[in-house]
């Protein structure tokens, strides 16, 4: 009984802020792949700091609907897949999971790409094979390693991010002008000018996290015995929601002061000496050298072999339990190999397939954007869906998302159903 009322989750107690974060934490930090580490590079090389707007714009829209997909799984005891199979239509879900699955893989191997890339930068040597180890490493400790162990890793890796941080902080940056870039907004009808934007939109908000946070609520839940599902268990609700909360928005800040981090140290350098066109991190890298110095191009490309090994485990678990909550398996990082073959299976694929895509004469900026495409497609309905399913007392119980909360969702999930739109309309014209 004691156990219980000590539970930073049920209970009184001041739990240390560490001990708090969690999901929300690993889920904010694998936002900033090196995907979009290239993304926030090539908007700042391009328009110095004229889109840094978009990271206070984007906050509140992505973690409230994050904490949404937190507090779904957490409710309901399932994940987003598991939920949509229960209560929505079979070609939707299947739909949804079978376009999460091929985005997800383009993502791992475009990051694993990088990530190869930034250690030949470092060391030299042969960067696919520096891919092809660090898909395996991911897999190796997804598969073998304990959920309570291998959640601490992802924690620490978190720390990587700082990476970033100190390369603003070795750069000459012109404050007031980063200020102003912030606050005062200026549009174009420039068509680059709206294409960043999007492509900042569909890298902060992606279908991926919201498959990965709701599961990850549900792991969390089944390691803690005096958990349960808030719909059965309704006098957990306060408390775990302010965790939740805490942990989500602390997370999600994380994420978009290191994203803001990487477009400054790109508009203060790079922008600032007529670099204005990034394809890749480790291009953004190399031509941080000669303007950043040694230790700039040093610690941007060991930020993103960090930020890799955080956001590999992400994608493919994502697509591990789309997958296999969708088709009833057994899934979970808390299970042993035996007890979840296909789960695991899948895990394997997407990083082998993602890894294989390297060897490919693909491009992979644009396989890059077919992915943010597909990603746009995939994060209307399913924010939608998850919009509707909160205001379900037969899904949430007691433990429906309250209105307001639902109507910045709804928001988010307009401006992403705009932005899916631009996206779609700038490959109608080619």
């Amino acid at each position: 009984m004691n156990k219980v009322k000590n539970s930073p989750v049920i209970g009184p107690s001041k739990p240390r802020l560490l001990g708090v974060l969690g999901p929300g934490l690993v889920t904010g930090a694998s936002d900033d792949d090196p995907s979009g580490i290239a993304t926030y590079s090539q908007a700042g090389a391009q328009f110095g700091f004229g889109l840094t707007w978009t990271m206070l714009f984007s906050y509140p829209l992505m973690a409230v609907v994050q904490e949404i997909s937190a507090r779904i799984g957490r409710t309901t005891g399932r994940g987003i897949a598991g939920n949509m199979r229960k209560y929505y239509p079979n070609w939707l879900l299947q739909s949804v999971v079978l376009l999460l699955l091929v985005a997800n893989t383009i993502n791992i191997g475009a990051d694993l790409g990088a990530m190869g890339d930034a250690l030949k930068l470092i060391v030299g040597g042969p960067a696919l094979a520096y891919a092809v180890a660090f898909g395996a490493i991911s897999v190796i400790l997804q598969i073998f390693l304990k959920y309570t162990r291998y959640v601490s890793i992802l924690k620490w890796l978190t720390l990587s991010l700082f990476a970033y941080f100190a390369t603003v902080l070795v750069v000459s940056v012109p404050w007031a002008d980063v200020a102003r870039g912030m606050l005062i907004p200026k549009f174009t009808a420039d068509a680059d000018f709206w294409t960043s934007v999007v492509a900042i939109l569909g890298t902060t908000i992606s279908p991926y996290l919201f498959f990965w946070q709701a599961s990850q609520e549900v792991e969390d839940e089944k390691a803690k015995p005096e958990r349960q599902p808030l719909k059965d268990a309704p006098e957990q609700t306060k408390n775990a929601v302010e965790r939740i909360r805490l942990d989500t928005y602390v997370g999600m800040a994380f994420s978009n002061i290191v994203a803001l981090a990487i477009m400054i140290t790109a508009g203060a350098t790079l922008h600032a000496h007529g670099v204005t066109d990034i394809q890749s991190t480790s291009q953004a890298a190399e031509a941080l050298k000669p303007v950043g110095g040694n230790f700039a191009f040093a610690i941007f490309a060991v930020g993103v072999i960090g930020t890799g090994l955080l956001a590999i485990p992400v994608l493919a678990g994502s697509a591990g339990y789309a997958l296999g909550e969708a088709r009833k398996w057994p899934v979970g990082l808390d299970r042993r190999p035996l007890e979840a073959k296909a789960f695991y299976a899948t895990i394997a694929a997407a990083t082998v397939v993602g890894v294989g895509l390297n060897f490919t004469p693909i491009n992979p900026i644009k396989a890059l954007y077919w992915s943010a495409v597909v990603n746009g497609v995939v994060a209307v309905p399913v924010m939608a869906v998850m919009m509707a399913m909160t205001a379900r007392p037969d899904i949430m119980g007691k433990a429906t998302v309250p209105l307001g909360l639902r109507g910045v969702g709804w928001v988010a999930t307009v401006v992403m159903a705009a932005a899916a739109v631009v996206m779609i309309g700038q490959l109608i014209r080619g």
